[in-house]
């Protein structure tokens, strides 16, 4: 992963140049979005400004850690020590130098607050009426990714399941990748593995699910553009189809089988194939290093715990691709994958 950073020339992201140059285009997108009165309409709400705060956090942090991840990796090539390292040697009061730094911090987040009070308007909405429910109705924030799964998953699915797999996910990783390497300082590669894991479980398993929930899910749950406007009464003109009538009445132009376990078989297979033979694939070829390097019971939590995660954008993938709803549907025991 280090060595394709520097090839693509990603580590030129995680510079000052680069950070200039992402923050800009981010806050173009917004300022030339805003002339758009659907966009601006989306992004002003009062609900929808502290995502869009949180975007701009969430893209600062990240390229702040990296830079200081690139910054010493760079002095380790050069047989610098880290620059925590150098740090820790210097002492600095913590009267008047801290408590000062956390007073100005302390009044600018007043400030802030109290002006966000003023100019937005509390999203505070009338008293609930069960007799008409608001169209798109949504989770709160923090839920909105939960309910994006919903739209790909059951909800043992995706309600129990997954959020468990992520927080088992993220609290597995310092046990999976054991590396004595990189605790105390910034790095990347030295513990490459770890954060490239846990930047797939934070922004695509949960950052990208919610900024997809608030931004483009629409009117009945549609899915709208960040510029189109939000028509309560569009259709989607789908047909969502399982597994198993693609292959027996698309591919074999017959009807479905009576018998539940030869009806579903391809969809068993399929995630026979998936979660027991794609390891032990990785295992000999992409992952041959991981595999040697974590044995085969860490590898084993270890491909586990990454297959479920990726299996949630190639569900969505074959959603949108192939409008396949589920890859194993038993409805007659309320079991669908």
């Amino acid at each position: 992963m280090y060595k394709v950073h520097k090839k693509l020339g990603l580590n030129n992201l995680w510079t000052k140049k680069g950070g200039i140059g992402l923050f800009t285009c981010l806050f173009l997108f917004f300022l030339f979005g805003l002339t758009d009165p659907n966009f601006r309409l989306i992004v002003t709400k009062p609900d929808n400004v502290p995502i869009v705060g949180l975007l701009f956090l969430v893209f600062f942090f990240l390229w702040f850690s990296m830079k200081q991840a690139w910054d010493n990796d760079r002095r380790t090539d050069e047989g610098k020590l880290p620059q925590e390292a150098e740090d820790s040697k210097e002492k600095i009061l913590v009267w008047p130098d801290l408590v000062y730094i956390e007073f100005i911090a302390l009044l600018l987040c007043a400030a802030l607050i109290i002006f966000w009070a003023i100019a937005l308007n509390a999203p505070i909405e009338e008293p609930a009426n069960p007799a008409v429910s608001p169209n798109p109705s949504k989770a709160p924030w923090y839920f909105l990714g939960l309910q994006e799964m919903l739209v790909y998953f059951d909800p043992w699915l995706a309600g129990v399941i997954f959020p468990t797999v992520i927080m088992i996910g993220f609290m597995a990783i310092p046990f999976i990748d054991n590396n004595p390497k990189g605790t105390g300082y910034y790095t990347f590669k030295e513990r490459k593995m770890a954060i490239s894991i846990f930047m797939f479980l934070w922004l695509v398993l949960w950052i990208f699910l919610i900024s997809t929930g608030t931004f483009l899910r629409g009117p009945n749950w549609n899915f709208f553009g960040p510029f189109e406007y939000w028509d309560p009464h569009k259709l989607e003109a789908l047909t969502n189809i399982n597994l198993s009538e693609y292959v027996y009445m698309i591919w074999q132009n017959r009807s479905l089988p009576d018998n539940i376990l030869l009806r579903e078989m391809w969809g068993f297979l399929a995630l026979g194939a998936y979660f027991g033979g794609m390891p032990l694939f990785l295992a000999l070829t992409f992952f041959r290093g991981i595999f040697k390097k974590l044995g085969v019971l860490r590898y084993s939590v270890f491909s586990f715990l990454l297959l479920m995660a990726m299996f949630l954008p190639i569900k969505m993938f074959l959603r949108w691709a192939f409008n396949i709803k589920y890859i194993v549907a038993i409805p007659e025991f309320f079991f669908n994958i």
